[in-house]
């Protein structure tokens, strides 16, 4: 047994941890933001509509109420009926002193067994809380695993894949294969919904396309294939966007197909240029036509892969990052590695964002021609 597991790891000092909490501590930004993920979490969108038309008074009281309606029916059945109880009991809590002649005795009123409860019912609640997180970090280091090395080596060409989840687990597909010697392929997808189920959807997908690849004649019959598993695996209404290229060593030319993605940039001279969408999401059309287009990259021109998760980063404003700002970020870029590239991209992102939470997952995929 090596020194390190000899003793298991002691607990954080409890004034340590508290005085440290207090250091980080931003009351008006941390009671609003976790009251605001309180009502994106606990109101259905049509409670949300409604609001939207309410004054402010009103606002003021029915949000409460409507939250401690949606917590107390999100309980078990078991911890409903201890609410109900510690609620009941603090209600009816009063003097907790008996008097006898002379002596005065205290006792734990029905107000502290109340509170009792409530922390018992918290400690149950975090217990839940805790497995699921356990399980989520395993699964997102199933999904590091899965992941392309972050700057993979290609003769003739400079490549940089980022991608990053906006939850524990993504649904965004970032994966590069070496299919031959000199014959490589980058895939970016997106599946729809976000989370857990996402995250299966897509790592069945990444498996689909690294078992097809090998032995499809073209990338239009990969595609096909790929619509023709998704539409029979998946849920109905479920569909996930594919943008599937494939690079040789001895030319810049890049084959791809795009199924429903957003359409690749291309840098070519300082001039920009967005390419089409050329068939619909797998799973949305039986027997689409997935047809291969071609792109050509000279020296020092870089095409740009990315998903929704980039131009919809949004801020504490509700404004988009969008389209227009992601063009204008690619501009006089041309002296740039693919890396630098990628980081200036997302530095104007998180600039922009500042410290607003992600609500979906964002990928990157840059080639250069070098």
């Amino acid at each position: 047994m090596s020194e390190q597991n000899k003793f298991p790891p002691k607990d954080p000092g409890f004034t340590k941890t508290i005085k440290a909490d207090i250091k980080k501590l931003k009351v008006k930004d941390d009671i609003g933001q976790e009251y605001k993920d309180l009502k994106d979490y606990y109101l259905s969108d049509e409670r949300k509509r409604k609001l939207e038309s309410m004054g402010g008074c009103r606002k003021f009281f029915l949000i409460p109420w409507w939250l401690l309606k949606a917590l107390f029916f999100k309980l078990t059945p078991f911890r409903r009926i201890l609410l109900l109880l510690s609620i009941f009991m603090i209600l009816i809590s009063g003097n907790n002193r008996i008097d006898s002649g002379n002596v005065t005795i205290d006792i734990i009123g029905p107000g502290m067994i109340g509170g009792f409860i409530l922390l018992f019912i918290l400690a149950l609640e975090l217990k839940d809380k805790l497995l699921a997180k356990t399980e989520l970090e395993e699964g997102r280091a199933v999904q590091l695993a899965l992941m392309p090395e972050q700057s993979p080596k290609v003769k003739g060409w400079d490549i940089w894949l980022y991608t990053r989840s906006a939850n524990d687990v993504g649904g965004d597909l970032l994966d590069f294969i070496e299919i031959e010697n000199n014959r490589f392929g980058i895939a970016v997808g997106d599946v729809a919904g976000k989370g857990l189920s996402a995250a299966l959807l897509m790592s069945k997908l990444q498996s689909t396309i690294r078992a097809l690849v090998y032995d499809s004649p073209s990338l239009s019959s990969l595609g096909k294939k790929l619509d023709t598993v998704f539409h029979r695996d998946s849920p109905s209404k479920i569909f996930a966007s594919l943008l599937y290229s494939e690079i040789r060593i001895d030319s810049g030319e890049i084959k791809y197909i795009n199924a429903g993605h957003f359409p690749p940039i291309i840098l070519k001279n300082n001039q920009i240029e967005k390419l089409q969408k050329t068939a619909p999401a797998l799973g949305l059309v039986h027997n689409a036509d997935f047809n291969e287009q071609n792109i050509t990259l000279n020296e020092n021109e870089f095409v740009v892969f990315y998903s929704d998760g980039l131009t919809e980063a949004e801020n504490y404003s509700g404004d988009f990052f969008g389209e227009e700002r992601l063009l204008d970020s690619l501009r006089d870029k041309q002296l740039y590695s693919s890396r630098q590239l990628g980081e200036s991209i997302l530095s104007e992102v998180d600039n922009f964002v500042n410290k607003y939470p992600a609500h979906d997952d964002l990928t990157l995929a840059i080639l250069k021609r070098i």
